[in-house]
């Protein structure tokens, strides 16, 4: 990772131009900058990084649109590939079939990680001006609640309603989706290695924080729904052992390793009717729900998320983990 100067970007009449005020830093970042991970726009060797980016609008296409100069927007992540297919042609590009979608930051596109850029109006979300200083965690919401929409979706052909919900990993990701549990009023239980803030974070929303052997925190807990956040393979294997009848194993974490593998019981999983799903991504809808889960959030909760913030000039830092990081900023303006 470096820090460069770019020449300005130069909005097509369909594109907003949008001054960056604040990036969010994730694994997929650090990934990223490891070289295990990420694709350059064509003919390139670099991009510009994030794919968590809160900005402002700076100018607006001449056509008139809704979202004026001024609105305090974050950007979509996956964008429709060129032949569309079924899914990105009604909208869902989160659910791509052919695999030529691109992403912003990640796959193909520049991303987030300038002090400007710019984004089609159907490529925005406005966010409440009272989530500014936590804006950029609605990117990683909108993968839970997009998550807890497919939960709701199997739950629907359950003979009772699920109670129990295990997290395994206490980083953003894993803080979100027991949020949503706790809106949700589920009993939420939360696995981590870590304790300190991050256990401070579980207990303040009223959840249960456990340490130790994944496996034997799932035997006890006995959850109904499991997410699963680390992509540690005795991690998942012990998790999926536990799980109640009709239980659903949902994983998001991504190891870096596609070669390891996390050994899944056919028998338990066949015997009791579990529900094993993937999620990755998130549509406008799911932003939208993010936003609304964390207007819903305890007061001063959200803001103990981010445990660093960076200047621009100090980016290079931001992607180098440290024991007490939950979430990482990188601060592009004052907008």
């Amino acid at each position: 990772m470096r820090i460069s100067e770019v020449p300005d970007p130069r909005p097509r009449e369909d594109e907003i131009l949008v001054s960056g005020v604040e990036l969010g830093i994730c694994g997929t970042d650090r990934e990223i900058c490891s070289g295990l991970f990420g694709t350059p726009p064509p003919g390139r060797s670099w991009f510009v990084l994030g794919h968590e980016g809160l900005g402002r609008v700076s100018r607006v296409p001449p056509s008139a649109h809704p979202l004026g100069e001024g609105t305090l927007v974050i950007g979509v992540v996956r964008r429709p590939d060129p032949e569309p297919c079924a899914a990105c042609s009604a909208g869902e590009a989160h659910g791509c079939l052919n695999g030529r979608y691109t992403e912003t930051g990640i796959t193909s596109l520049d991303g987030y990680g300038s002090e400007l850029w710019t984004a089609r109006p159907e490529h925005l979300v406005p966010v409440a001006e009272n989530l500014r200083d936590v804006g950029i965690l609605i990117e990683p919401a909108s993968v839970v609640a997009k998550a807890w929409e497919t939960i709701a979706q199997l739950e629907a052909g359950f003979w009772s309603a699920s109670e129990r919900v295990l997290v395994t990993g206490a980083g953003p990701i894993g803080l979100l989706a027991a949020l949503f549990a706790r809106q949700r009023e589920r009993e939420v239980h939360v696995f981590d290695r870590d304790g300190g803030l991050r256990a401070a974070l579980v207990r303040d929303l009223g959840a249960h924080f456990h340490s130790g052997c994944a496996d034997e925190v799932a035997r006890r807990v006995r959850p109904d729904v499991v997410v699963e956040t680390t992509a540690a393979p005795e991690v998942i294997s012990g998790v999926s052992r536990g799980l109640a009848p009709h239980g659903v194993l949902c994983l998001l974490g991504i190891a870096a390793d596609d070669g390891v593998a996390a050994p899944l019981s056919s028998r338990s999983t066949v015997l009791g009717n579990h529900s094993v799903f993937g999620s990755v991504s998130a549509g406008l809808r799911h932003f939208q729900q993010a936003q609304d889960a964390l207007l819903a959030a305890p007061v001063n909760w959200l803001p103990r998320f981010v445990t660093r913030r960076l200047p621009l000039e100090e980016a290079e830092y931001a992607v180098r983990r440290h024991p007490e990081d939950v979430k990482v900023s990188v601060v592009l303006g004052d907008a």
